[in-house]
């Protein structure tokens, strides 16, 4: 698949490098490619070097997006709307979005809340905004090394899956599939409501990896 990640953060870069062993094309979109080729990593590397190495694209908000199969949310909870209007409306048309996002707020430190909770869910205001995208909430619940590698972790565990669109959840699957997850192991909890759940497990999944200072960890269904 012609997979396009909106962002270029860690998550983004991580997801880029397994989509790419699994045999994706995969393309990075940002707001401003100048800038980010330019961007320095903590361990001394450049952008536009990882760019190559990786052989990943890079493009802007937008301006490719109609080309991808499968576009993936990789941005932060908080500026996810925002991204998604400037990538717009029209491009965005009859896509499938995998969104890993969270709606996290730090502005008053660690542990951070959620800014929406309860009776909504990030995943549900994506859909209202953009109608006409199909949107699937998915990976949420792993730190960024697992969410495409479940092997890291021993035995079985679990991921979940959210949407209204039966056969753009059929596509995440499969790409999840592709990866490693059994499909034993990949539940679908029904429509985009059901987001609900899992962003609201990160207020736990904080808090864990807190106590236990590692976020290599997962949920296992057990009956």
């Amino acid at each position: 698949m012609n997979i396009h990640i909106l962002g270029t953060g860690n998550v983004a870069r991580t997801l880029a490098v397994r989509l790419k062993e699994l045999g994706h094309r995969v393309e990075l979109e940002t707001r401003n490619p100048e800038d980010t080729l330019s961007r320095t990593f903590g361990d001394g590397t450049v952008m536009s070097d990882w760019l190559k190495t990786n052989d990943v694209s890079l493009s802007s908000f937008g301006t490719t997006t109609s080309e991808a199969d499968l576009l993936i949310n990789a941005s932060n909870g908080k500026g996810t709307l925002e991204m998604l209007h400037r990538v717009g409306a029209e491009a965005l048309k009859g896509k499938v979005l995998l969104d890993l996002s969270n709606p996290l707020d730090f502005s008053n430190g660690m542990p951070p809340t959620l800014f929406v909770c309860n009776d909504d869910s990030l995943g549900e205001q994506i859909q209202r905004e953009f109608p006409d995208l199909q949107v699937v909430k998915s990976l949420n619940t792993l730190t960024a090394p697992l969410m495409l590698t479940p092997h890291k972790l021993k035995g079985d565990h679990v991921v979940f899956l959210s949407g209204n669109h039966a056969e753009a959840k059929a596509k995440v699957r499969a790409m999840e599939e592709s990866a490693g997850w059994k499909t034993e192991n990949i539940i679908d909890l029904g429509d985009i409501t059901t987001a609900r759940g899992t962003e609201q497990w990160l207020a736990l999944w904080v808090r864990l990896y807190g106590s236990s200072g590692s976020a290599l960890f997962n949920l296992n269904l057990v009956k």
